[in-house]
């Protein structure tokens, strides 16, 4: 009898992943026609078929997933909402948000609902996995929990996680600045707490480094990503009485509250000091002067996301500790300029 083929034998002889073939399978809009024929045309070569007892059980599921979000009035998350959405939605399921507002009883309590099988699956956009799912994800590894981390990696990455190189990315927007004649450069951080603080302080350390140029304390100034923090660390500076060549600020809110609060004061931004901003939020555009900043691909990173746990709930492919990295580019618009050195005659 000849042996029945696989998910893996269709993606071994289309030369893709098997989520490549999955995606075909459930969501070929998100997929190039190219990816498409090669699939099918394997599909056909190997006389694949769904398995049947998987499509029956799927007819028992609350085609719903759950999405915890830490701060729903924080405009990061709309176009990663919106992509999440349209994918979800193309494959008949429901969005339940739970906003979690970083308390942990709360995302307990959210997914409480996919582990009493009220939900299919668990998109994760707080950074965070309560201590009983993940006692739980341990204790059966041979056995995955539909769960996806969204932008914001967990501190223990156990579940599969789509987001942008933080670190790289800040190296970038470091490195912009230092490519305009800056030295004296200030980088305004997130919250301690937060995953991505880490990470993009360590790319702004590290390019600084690589520059030959040292971080001190006074270098760095703390926030939490609100718009108010911003206007809080540009007090800090016009206090200070010295104000730097540029700030590098972990996102575009503090980035908007800090210009704001300099533009107050009578410093020009980018004429006095230049400010680089991470996100690309909508309101970086409309930004006083508009905001130079990096660009993260949010609504592709929903999509992705979404799609990595569709997979994860039909079974279609063993992500394992799959880690997708996209692209993020960086935005010139108006907020940074050449240093004075560089414009000197």
């Amino acid at each position: 009898m000849n042996k029945r083929a696989t998910i893996g034998d269709v993606a071994q002889l289309a030369g893709v992943s098997t989520a490549t073939v999955s995606r075909v399978l459930h969501t070929p809009e998100l997929v190039s026609d190219s990816t498409r024929k090669a699939v099918h045309s394997a599909i056909n070569k190997t006389n694949y078929t769904l398995n049947l007892a998987a499509r029956n059980l799927r007819q028992q599921r609350s085609n719903a997933i759950v999405v915890l979000v830490p701060d729903i009035g924080n405009t990061f998350f709309s176009e990663i909402l919106a992509g999440i959405e349209r994918v979800a939605s193309s494959a008949g399921q429901t969005i339940l948000i739970g906003h979690t507002a970083h308390d942990q009883l709360r995302e307990e309590k959210y997914l409480n609902n996919l582990l009493n099988s009220q939900a299919d699956g668990a998109l994760l956009l707080n950074g965070h996995l309560p201590d009983s799912v993940a006692a739980k994800i341990r204790e059966t590894p041979g056995r995955r929990l539909p769960i996806v981390s969204v932008s914001e990696a967990l501190a223990d990455q156990i579940v599969p996680h789509v987001g942008i190189d933080n670190a790289g990315a800040a190296a970038l927007a470091t490195q912009y600045l230092l490519d305009h004649g800056h030295r004296h450069i200030v980088h305004l951080r997130g919250p301690a707490s937060n995953i991505l603080t880490g990470q993009r302080t360590s790319g702004f350390a590290r390019t600084m480094k690589a520059a030959g140029l040292q971080v001190s304390p006074d270098m760095l100034l703390d926030g939490d990503f609100t718009i108010e923090s911003g206007i809080a660390a540009a007090a800090v500076l016009i206090a200070a009485g010295l104000m730097p060549d540029a700030v590098f600020c972990a996102n575009d809110e503090m980035a908007i509250g800090l210009m704001s609060r300099l533009a107050e004061h009578g410093i020009r931004v980018p004429q006095d000091v230049s400010v680089i901003g991470f996100d690309d939020i909508a309101f970086s555009r409309t930004a006083q002067p508009a905001l130079t900043t990096i660009h993260q691909p949010r609504a592709e990173i929903g999509e992705r996301a979404t799609q990595t746990l569709l997979e994860l709930i039909a079974g279609d492919t063993d992500v394992g500790n799959l880690i997708t990295t996209l692209p993020a580019d960086l935005v010139e618009r108006a907020s940074v300029a050449p240093h004075q050195r560089f414009t000197a005659t």
